[in-house]
Order: structure tokens, then sequence, then C-alpha cells
């Protein structure tokens, strides 16, 4: 039989990427879930909310709350007793907020989200006497590294990106103040998600989807020339549709290191974390990764198919690298913040997750479940159809 408290949840981050299909999860399984979060420029948080659980298809009943929180101000921004009736009714907290931005550019912004605000957060976790707090961090806050990365505290100063470093500092921060409380912590670590593996739905199309959409782009351009004037300068650097309407596109993918592209699916991501939630006295560290990740050829060969291309390629040998051809100038300006998690040497160890009863292994990334997750983007319009959760 469960305490109330084992059945209470306050998330934050719940109208984001994986704050969405883990709110979805949890209130499937019976759990009440109190959002903290913001409103929009034109909907409120409850009405966001509203609108995510209509697109997911899930009937919270009367387990879905929502409060309108500000992590940069005292008590959440909230006043007396409302902040004191949360702290209350709060049983375990999930802290999946997160600024994922990789710029430099946005360094102050992505800092105050991912560590600054943590201050507020933890002193509220600390006000509640929290059951648990489970913090969603990264598997990339190792940082730069080769070999195995370990679910051990973070002892690396080296990082690819303002938002890697960010988590890191963040889980040093949460880590610390949690021991001085006396709150017992989880860090869960995923790696890339992707979109759910038996409906293809995602909330954001970042990361995989950027390097796909990129594709589709650069494809794109050189059918309208084709079309339009004959394919004049298409020809010029090799490119031809041939009659069944297959491009070849000679463009060539330069990855310095080889190594893999580390994914999985959104629902492994919520199935995982949910498990560690409902086995007590899973503190720790633990890695939500997949331990056979695809390669870069692999994804190629996989997007070819989708967008009925030919001609790209990877490439690890720099003397295989030529002067670039203009749709391999516009495609590494694309991705060029994601190139080091296509050549991924790392490998996450996985020893404790693995002791979590229902944290099986991540289902492999198959040509199906790529096309089912790809054709729901497009049909998406890449989160721009009318409908889509704002």
């Amino acid at each position: 039989m469960h305490h109330e408290s084992d059945r209470t949840v306050v998330l934050t981050g719940g109208t984001g990427f994986l704050g969405t299909f883990l709110l979805s999860g949890l209130l499937e399984r019976g759990y009440h879930v109190t959002v903290l979060g913001r409103s929009s420029k034109s909907l409120s948080l409850s009405d966001r909310l509203s609108g995510i659980v209509r697109w997911l298809g899930t009937n919270p009943e009367a387990r879905l709350s929502a409060v309108e929180a500000d992590f940069s101000k005292n008590h959440l921004g909230l006043d007396e007793t409302t902040y004191r009736h949360l702290c209350a009714s709060a049983g375990k907290i999930i802290h999946c907020a997160s600024d994922t931005s990789f710029s430099e550019r946005d360094r102050k912004r992505v800092m105050q989200t991912n560590v600054n605000s943590l201050s507020v957060l933890l002193a509220f976790a600390a006000d509640t006497l929290v059951d648990h707090l489970y913090y969603i961090s990264s598997a990339y806050a190792c940082g730069r590294c080769e070999g195995i990365c370990l679910e051990t505290p973070i002892a690396n100063d080296s990082f690819t990106n303002v938002y890697e470093e960010s988590k890191a500092q963040a889980e040093r921060i949460i880590r610390l103040r949690c021991k001085d409380c006396g709150i017992p912590l989880s860090i869960l670590r995923p790696s890339i998600v992707y979109g759910h593996s038996e409906t293809g739905m995602a909330l954001n199309f970042n990361a995989l989807y950027y390097v796909i959409r990129s594709l589709l782009y650069i494809r794109d351009i050189f059918i309208k020339d084709i079309a339009a004037h004959g394919g004049e300068r298409s020809k010029k650097w090799g490119f031809q549709l041939d009659d069944a309407g297959i491009l070849y596109m000679p463009l060539d993918i330069y990855l310095p290191s080889g190594g893999t592209v580390n994914l999985i699916p959104v629902d492994y991501f919520v199935d995982s974390t949910i498990s560690i939630m409902e086995h007590a006295g899973m503190d720790g560290i633990y890695h939500l990764t997949n331990d056979h990740p695809p390669d870069m050829s692999t994804l190629i060969e996989y997007t070819q198919r989708f967008l009925r291309l030919r001609g790209v390629r990877a490439i690890c040998d720099i003397s295989q690298k030529t002067t670039p051809n203009p749709a391999e100038e516009l495609f590494d300006h694309f991705i060029d913040p994601y190139r080091p998690y296509l050549s991924d040497r790392r490998t996450f160890d996985r020893s404790r997750t693995k002791t979590v009863p229902g944290c099986i292994d991540s289902p492999p990334l198959t040509y199906e479940v790529f096309e089912r997750c790809m054709a729901y983007a497009l049909a998406s319009n890449w989160g721009k159809a009318v409908g889509f959760p704002k």
C-alpha cells in the first residue's frame, strides 16, 4: 500500500520535451503531479498543461495542478500561504527544467536557468522535508573525455559547451546541498533523447532531428534548382535527380574521431525514471543511455532511405576531406554545435542503473523507429502545425 507522499510529485520543466512525457507517464501511473512553471506570452501555465495533456491523450482527472513559480525569487515568488501549502503537499521533487542551448552567446541565460536558480529550488526542497529529489542532468555533464564514463560524481573541468558546463556545476551544487540538508538524491543522466519509439511523437525537434532537417533543407534547394532551372548549377557540383526521384547529393560529413551517437527514445527515459523513483533507497547517479548506440554511417543510411537520397557519407580520414561543395559548407554550418556528439568515443557505464528493477536496456533505433519519428516530425511541420502544443 502506498503512502500519499509516495504518489505525490512536484515537477519542474513540465512543459519541456522530457518533462511533458514524464508528466504523462506519471499521470498514467496514478501519481498526483504539481507542475511548477511559467505562463507563455499568450497562455497561462494551466492552459499550457491542458493543451499538452490533450495532445498526449492523457486524462489527468483531478491529479494535475499548476503553480506559476519564479525561480529567481525567494519562496518561488509565491505568497506565504501558497508556499506553505505547496511545501506541505510535496512528496517527491523532479527537477527537469533546463535551458539546453549550446551557444556561448546564451551563457548568461543558461547559467541563470541551470545553475543560479538552484538555490531557490533547494531551499524549497529543504522546507518541504521532501521524500526524495530527482535531478535530471545529462550524460554529457562528464565533459570532454574518452573511454568509460562512470556513474560517479564529475571530476572533469573541460567541457564542449556551456550546457555541459552548467549541468556539471548544477550536479556539484545539488549534491553538496542535499548532503548538508539530509535530502535523499538521485541524479539521472540521459543521453540524446528522440521521440517516442512506438508513436513517433516528440515535442521538440533538436539534436538528431536537426541533422536530418538540415539534410532535408539542402536536398530541397537542389531539387528546386533542377525543377526550375534544369539543374545547371546542381550538375556543376555533381548533383543529379534520377528517374525514380532519388537525388544524388555528394555530401561528405567529416567526423574526425569516428565513434557513435548515443540516442535513447523518450519512452525509455520515462520508464527508467519512474522505475528508479518507485524503488526506495535508489540514491545515486544513473546513466539513461544506450549500450549499443548507432554510428553516423547507420544514421546516414536511414536518412538517405527516408529522404530518397544517395551520395551522403561519413568520413573520418582527413586525407579524404576535399574542398567542400556548397551543400557541404551549408551542412557544416548547420550542424557544427552538434558535431562532437555525432562521433562520440565515450561509453557510459550503467552498472547502478542495471540494478534497478524495470530499467531494461534502451530499445535499438531500427529503421522502422527512425521512420516513425521522422514522419511525425514532418507531419507536425517540425512543431509548427496547428494544434501543436505551444
